[in-house]
């Protein structure tokens, strides 16, 4: 008896209603079986099982009767998270390896799919192909297309609901790593803002290292050639205007960085490191998010020529970089992405603002 009461003293019960009746629980220390049905408790606890031969035993409550099929019970939420383990699921596995990455991947072509109607769509009211032309590279289409990222978070969304107890709104944002439960606000923030600097300074450094490199292999001339030839993004530069700048700049920080950490840091690294270990759901979900923003190269560029050779490898480092920084701030801030959605979106937000600067200003 004393062994029993020791055990149950030193393990906190993860329920606030019995998992077999569903009755209330009461709030007391020591509680090891539940006051309604006699369920072992901390048994049930330490083993994810019902005690041996439960079901068997005859009901110590006259008013008390088992279903007629016991072996067709539901254990209330046995395997879902409470309000109280939301933010530590350490130890527990959540989505498959399967659905970490195929939700985002999904998830992207989804956004895609709505992209590709939106344009068909333009296209119809549009007078010609040079005036659709254009509005591809009009900074205020650019903010308005930004908004269909929030469909990146929708699947996400949807999928934490069967793991949790009480999928609320708050709980799902908070199981994906939105919250500011247990955090500090305002430091979060301030780091954030830290990161995103050195992701500045990073890019840069690989950038220019990757650079030097590629012009020392195929030569001065041909990465000049290639870098002119990129003039998609020199156009909605030189057609923006402050005010386009300021938008798009928000547009960065409110929307992309916070869609896409939810996403990948959130919903992709989360599941794959309780399945793989950190350094490979980091890694991997780098490498997932790195190739999903070259696509277009992909698309531009024929496959092995040496152009798509330069322009892979001139993006992929620095991509691979700043990927692999983002993952490794969400699960040094134990997995709360306030700090990693500023670094992203301030981030995005400062890369337009120095592109902005040198294609308007010259320098």
């Amino acid at each position: 008896m004393n062994d029993n009461n020791n055990d149950s003293e030193d393990i906190k019960l993860k329920w606030s209603f019995c998992p077999f009746c569903g009755e209330k629980l009461p709030t007391v220390k020591q509680l090891r079986f539940c006051t309604f049905c006699g369920l072992d408790l901390v048994y049930l606890q330490e083993n994810k099982k019902l005690p041996p031969k439960f079901l068997d035993r005859k009901p110590t409550v006259e008013s008390y009767s088992f279903p007629s099929y016991p072996d067709q019970i539901r254990l209330y939420d046995i395997d879902k998270i409470s309000d109280e383990d939301i933010l530590n699921t350490k130890d527990k596995k959540l989505w498959s390896i399967f659905a970490s990455i195929g939700i985002p991947l999904a998830s992207i072509i989804i956004m895609n799919i709505m992209a590709v109607i939106v344009m068909i769509f333009y296209l119809l009211f549009s007078p010609s192909i040079e005036d659709l032309m254009n509005s591809l590279t009009d900074p205020y289409f650019l903010i308005i297309t930004s908004f269909s990222e929030l469909i990146l978070i929708l699947l996400p969304y949807i999928i934490v609901r069967k793991y949790l107890r009480n999928p609320s709104t708050k709980n799902r944002f908070a199981l994906l790593g939105f919250t500011t439960k247990g955090v500090n606000y305002g430091k979060e923030i301030i780091i954030g803002i830290i990161f995103s600097i050195i992701g500045i300074l990073l890019v840069f450094a690989v950038s220019v290292f990757m650079e030097i490199l590629l012009e020392l292999i195929f030569g001065v001339e041909i990465i000049t050639d290639i870098a002119e030839s990129g003039s998609g993004i020199d156009a909605i530069f030189f057609t923006s205007d402050l005010l386009s700048l300021i938008l798009l700049m928000i547009t960065m920080i409110l929307i992309v960085g916070t869609t896409e950490e939810i996403l990948f840091r959130g919903f992709m690294q989360k599941g794959l490191v309780r399945r793989l270990g950190v350094k490979w759901g980091i890694f991997i979900t780098a490498i997932v998010f790195t190739f999903i923003h070259l696509i277009s190269i992909f698309l531009v560029y024929p496959i092995f020529s040496l152009s798509f050779v330069v322009v892979f490898f001139i993006s992929f480092v620095p991509y691979i970089a700043i990927s692999l920084l983002l993952g490794m701030l969400y699960h040094y801030r134990k997995e709360n992405l306030i700090a990693v959605m500023v670094t992203h979106g301030l981030y995005d937000a400062l890369t337009i603002l120095l592109v902005f600067i040198i294609y308007n200003l010259g320098i």
